[in-house]
């Protein structure tokens, strides 16, 4: 490779900070003279180059000690709960864990969440209108007709809490509130239950001690075999 040349100024400092030509000399050294005669006695002026687009947020000078948990995105799209080939509406379901460990239910329906809708009936062995996730559930051979129960009213939104309301002050107002809270259910879910009830027990009526099974808790022996058994 050649060397490189160094650069040579055409003023060269006399001393520093002052040069050899004075200016009037360095214009015609330049030929700046003829650039202006050429484009009519003006410099030519040229578009200033575009600026590059400036970041919308400058980056923070300091940063938090700690990491800033940001939400991760969800891209999992929705699938439907593949209900078990064992469960169908009708059918008697033997609950595993909970409140109603051991009690038979009838299952009525499957909501959009995924959740199973059964019913003990409430009258019969003492269990509401309730969801019940499909892992906590044995299904049985044993099946209801539950052709005349309309179930059409209830859904996910039908079991969702009412907001709390505020702590009311005084004593004559909290002893009242109390009232309030032993009620508990609103008498509306308790004349769908009611409803509900009559129409699965006249069906259970008429199927031969199926109102006794429904009404008795499973349970385990000594020397039963759950995987030996058929439900």
């Amino acid at each position: 490779m050649a060397p490189k040349t160094p650069k040579v100024s055409r003023n060269p400092d006399l001393i520093r900070g002052i040069g050899k030509y004075s200016r009037s000399k360095m214009y015609h050294k330049r030929g700046l003279w003829a650039i202006k005669a050429k484009n009519g006695g003006v410099f030519p002026k040229h578009d200033p180059k575009p600026k590059p687009a400036a970041p919308a947020e400058k980056p923070a000078k300091f940063y938090p000690a700690d990491d800033v948990k940001r939400p991760l995105l969800n891209k999992r799209k929705h699938k439907p709960t593949k209900l078990r080939a064992s469960i169908t509406p009708g059918t008697v379901l033997i609950i595993l864990a909970g409140r109603f460990k051991g009690k038979r239910v009838v299952f009525l329906n499957q909501l959009s969440s995924g959740l199973l809708l059964v019913t003990g009936p409430f009258k019969i062995n003492g269990v509401p209108l309730r969801r019940v996730n499909q892992s906590y559930v044995i299904g049985t051979s044993t099946k209801v007709d539950i052709s005349g129960v309309n179930v059409d009213k209830f859904d996910d939104k039908y079991f969702a809490k009412q907001a709390e309301k505020k702590k009311k002050k005084g004593e004559g107002e909290f002893f009242e509130a109390e009232k309030e809270d032993k009620n508990g259910l609103p008498q509306e879910k308790k004349d769908d239950q009611k409803t509900l009830d009559a129409a699965l027990i006249k069906s259970i009526e008429g199927v031969p001690e199926l109102k006794a099974y429904l009404s008795a808790r499973f349970s385990l022996k000594a020397g039963m075999k759950p995987h030996e058994l058929l439900f």
